[in-house]
């Protein structure tokens, strides 16, 4: 059962078991409707109270159902707040820690609800790109008024209780650290013979003008909500509150539920809920899998990199030291760190306190000797091999044993890099995106000698930094970077054969993406593709580049950093102005190599570069470098600013149509570089049997 049945007096207590957060799936619904059912029989009962076990009220429907026959299967939800609300004896909701989505619209069906402070109120189905579909519409408003409940249901923030305490929602917020079942069951036994019962939905939505106010909602959600149509229907749904008769707002709020069941938006942000929650599992390395204590930690580097991976850990609590050679560069990476959160604190999202104490965390050294004692040390130093060596073999020399040794490479050998040691099984990669401080993606690489304690241990770590942890295998560049080499590849073979860098990133950016290629590389620092284009040529000689880029970079024009590179900039000013000289430049390297410039169209510029990334992707998952498609999917995400409506590249291709993806490459491999468009086998298998990546 996954939910149990007491008595206590004449009040029947129901517990929802479900853990971790008493999601609504069938058993416990079904479990639910029986207890309220074998409560209304027994004549000893004069009234009900439902709470839930451990850590929640209830988190709301349960996610393992989503897309299942089971979320349909009767007791529905509907049904088991319908047997709620017309029960023939009262029933109080003892909410407590969580009350979410179909949670909370189980709540609302209840005649009344007693919570403890602190508990989080929300309806966040517009995170998932749908609305409430189980009445939270059509009874929050006439609970909390039109605004606040319009707010709630069109943010998904979650509110704590005491805040809600003296509107309808709540008949009793009991005192910080009192029992609430006992509160409930005594508020239950001092209702129990109060007649009529009351219902949420007989109350009316009151809201002078309310016409005026709904359209300058519609006005606000529409300019806010980008491509995502989930925020305006949840406004449509929750004006049927003041418009229409309950149950015609029911049935509305219901179309509207379907309608956004259906649309590719809500697909995609579903896939990446659950690609979320599924990156942190490896099938070898068990949930009870023993972690190491991380209350330390060290950083080699404190440039911006590893200024940022510090600011990380200072966030989460945890002590850094920062390692340099010289003393100016050691003063130059605190100094920076100092100044990043001046300016979080004078943005207002950090208390001046809170930044003084993060501060506080973050300490210096020229010596090895002062980092021996940190649990895990992650080295951020200059992306060359022999440099690897140098950090590697010294920290194998100083660390305690237990320490992890971790690389922040984003390209190289990490099995080469654990052969510095004579600990590779300590050896772990834990490759951070620029801003450190602020991407939400952990590349985490696997060596094929690293401990699954340790791997575990990065997982586990992820989570503290708040960050999205995907694992990778060793190849050159992971998921990530060798993806995007192939990206950037068509991008430059776009310049050659009639694009301008403004053009392909007004393209890309069309079709959801944060940035397009080139504005990528100047805030990145094109210099750093050019080291990696540099070590290809000899180890590579059979891939070719366009030479566009190893043109700019030999003028000097690095990025932003430099004030030039695709584009101009202006001191202080980060917006990319258009280039004479670089467009000049472009349209002289297509004359000198032979090229005719042709007229392209965006179409053919999203294609390009987007089945690009997934041809590779396929590769990748066929050498088991990823895990799965959807993990494929986070990394591009969380850390390359691919549109969160498409879902991420393999995503968008399964929406596309594999055979439909498979057919567009054949078309650019009779091109100009067909070579670069030989098709992954996994993604010509697929298409055959009209699979997609994530089927």
């Amino acid at each position: 059962m996954s939910a149990e049945y007491q008595v206590n007096g004449a009040v029947a207590v129901i517990t929802l078991a479900n853990p971790p957060v008493n999601g609504l799936g069938l058993a416990t619904r079904t479990a639910a409707v029986a207890g309220i059912r074998q409560a209304l029989a027994d004549e000893a009962i004069k009234a009900i109270v439902i709470t839930g076990a451990g850590k929640a009220f209830s988190g709301g429907a349960d996610i393992k159902e989503f897309n299942s026959p089971k979320a349909l299967t009767e007791p529905t939800l509907h049904t088991l707040i319908s047997v709620v609300e017309n029960a023939t004896k009262p029933v109080v909701a003892a909410i407590h820690s969580v009350c979410m989505g179909g949670g909370l619209e189980l709540a609302l069906g209840c005649n009344y609800r007693v919570a403890a402070p602190g508990a989080q109120m929300a309806l966040p189905e517009v995170k998932l790109g749908i609305l409430p579909g189980a009445g939270g519409t059509q009874r929050l408003p006439r609970v909390l008024g039109l605004e606040t409940a319009l707010n709630m249901i069109v943010s998904g923030t979650p509110v704590a209780s005491e805040k809600l305490a003296g509107t309808a929602l709540f008949d009793e917020v009991i005192a910080p650290g009192a029992d609430l079942l006992a509160a409930a069951v005594a508020f239950a036994t001092k209702v129990a013979d109060v007649r009529p019962l009351p219902k949420v939905r007989e109350r009316k939505v009151d809201y002078p003008n309310h016409e005026a106010f709904l359209q300058f909602s519609r006005n606000t959600v529409k300019a806010m909500s980008g491509p995502f149509p989930a925020p305006l229907k949840c406004v449509d749904a929750v004006a049927a509150a003041v418009t229409m008769k309950f149950d015609d707002g029911l049935k509305y709020e219901r179309e509207l539920f379907m309608q956004l069941v259906q649309s590719p938006e809500s697909k995609a942000l579903r896939h990446a809920f659950f690609a979320e929650r599924v990156a942190s599992k490896v099938p070898d390395v068990p949930a009870d899998t023993p972690v190491r204590a991380i209350a330390t930690a060290a950083i080699v580097g404190a440039g911006t990199m590893g200024g940022g991976i510090a600011m990380n850990f200072a966030n989460a609590g945890i002590p850094v030291m920062l390692l340099e050679t010289k003393q100016e560069a050691l003063d130059k990476g605190l100094a920076t760190i100092r100044k990043n959160y001046e300016n979080t604190v004078k943005k207002g999202k950090l208390t001046q306190d809170k930044a003084e104490q993060r501060i506080a965390l973050v300490s210096g050294t020229l010596a090895y000797a002062d980092i021996a004692q940190a649990d895990i040390v992650i080295e951020a130093v200059f992306e060359e091999l022999g440099v690897k060596e140098t950090v590697f073999k010294q920290l194998d020399a100083v660390m305690k044993p237990g320490a992890i040794l971790a690389s922040n490479t984003s390209t190289l050998d990490l099995d080469k890099i654990a052969a510095f040691t004579t600990r590779p099984q300590d050896v772990i990669g834990t490759h951070f995106f620029s801003p450190a401080n602020v991407m939400k993606l952990l590349e985490i690489v696997r060596g094929k000698e690293t401990g699954k304690d340790v791997l575990a241990t990065a997982l586990a770590l992820s989570k503290k930094l708040k960050k999205t942890g995907v694992v990778s295998g060793v190849c050159d560049g992971f998921i990530g970077n060798r993806m995007i080499e192939q990206y950037s590849r068509q991008a430059g073979f776009l310049l050659e054969e009639g694009c301008l860098p403004e053009q392909v990133d007004k393209a890309v950016e069309k079709f959801g993406f944060a940035m397009g290629p080139f504005r990528m590389g100047d805030l990145a620092g094109n210099d750093i593709g050019w080291a990696i284009r540099k070590r290809r040529y000899v180890e590579k000689p059979d891939v070719t580049y366009s030479k566009t880029a190893d043109l700019l970079c030999e003028l000097g024009r690095y990025g932003q950093k430099t004030g030039a590179g695709w584009y101009d900039y202006k001191p202080g000013d980060r917006k990319a102005y258009p280039s004479e000289q670089v467009n000049a430049m472009i349209v002289q390297h297509s004359a000198d190599i032979g090229v005719a410039r042709r007229k392209i169209g965006d179409q053919e510029i999203v294609e390009r570069l987007v089945y690009a990334l997934v041809n590779e992707g396929a590769r990748i998952l066929e050498e088991g470098i990823a895990l799965r498609a959807s993990d494929i999917d986070m990394v591009y995400l969380t850390g390359y600013g691919f549109p969160l409506f498409r879902g991420g590249p393999m995503f968008y291709a399964d929406t596309v149509g594999l055979p439909n993806v498979l057919d567009t490459i054949a078309g650019y491999a009779k091109g100009r570089h067909g070579e670069a468009w030989t098709p992954a086998p996994l993604l010509v298998k697929l298409a055959g049997e009209g699979k997609g990546f994530n089927s």
